[in-house]
């Protein structure tokens, strides 16, 4: 196709396109992840294989080789031309603010949790589930109570005087 392509054979270059374009548009894109300037890329390209076809040399490479070194030529030209970015010095990083959790976040979060943990084992069995249920599991007072087969005033109820308790021993350190 590539040299029925130099005799200017238009549609055997646009048989070479279908059956190269994607794997040369995969070339382009690991140098160049923008995906509009890649295809501003491979439009180049095969400008430059339809103009250069008649240098193609099979004994050299095989067509895709071929056309896959011009696309990679292209994209890392296309990369250098790019303007430098400036950069900064390492010490200016020193004044920049971290928004990220303080490192002992980590710590404090799993201390809370293993406190709040033995709170509810303190619990009555039903109470720490209907705790766990409604506050944990995102399940609605009307469902846990239609689950549990009590009115929804009395699973209120339980989850009230459950947290009730929870307070008292959390805050009396008694967890």
């Amino acid at each position: 196709m590539l040299l029925r392509a130099a005799d200017g054979d238009a549609a055997a270059f646009q048989i070479f396109y279908d059956r190269t374009s994607a794997k040369l548009f995969g070339v382009i894109l690991r140098i160049l992840p923008e995906r509009q300037e890649a295809e501003d890329v491979l439009q180049e390209v095969f400008v430059t294989v339809w103009r250069k076809a008649a240098t193609f040399d099979p004994a050299r490479a095989s067509p895709i080789t071929w056309a896959a070194t011009i696309a990679r030529n292209r994209a890392i030209d296309r990369l250098r031309a790019r303007p430098a970015r400036p950069m900064a010095p390492v010490e200016d990083a020193l004044g920049l603010a971290d928004d990220g959790p303080a490192p002992d976040a980590g710590l404090v979060a799993s201390q809370e949790a293993r406190r709040l943990a033995q709170a509810l084992a303190q619990l009555e069995p039903r109470h720490a589930a209907a705790i766990r249920a409604c506050y944990f599991e995102g399940v609605t007072y009307d469902e846990l109570a239609a689950r549990e087969q009590v009115p929804v005033g009395t699973l209120k109820s339980w989850v009230r005087r459950g947290l009730m308790r929870m307070r008292g021993h959390l805050e009396g350190g008694e967890a």
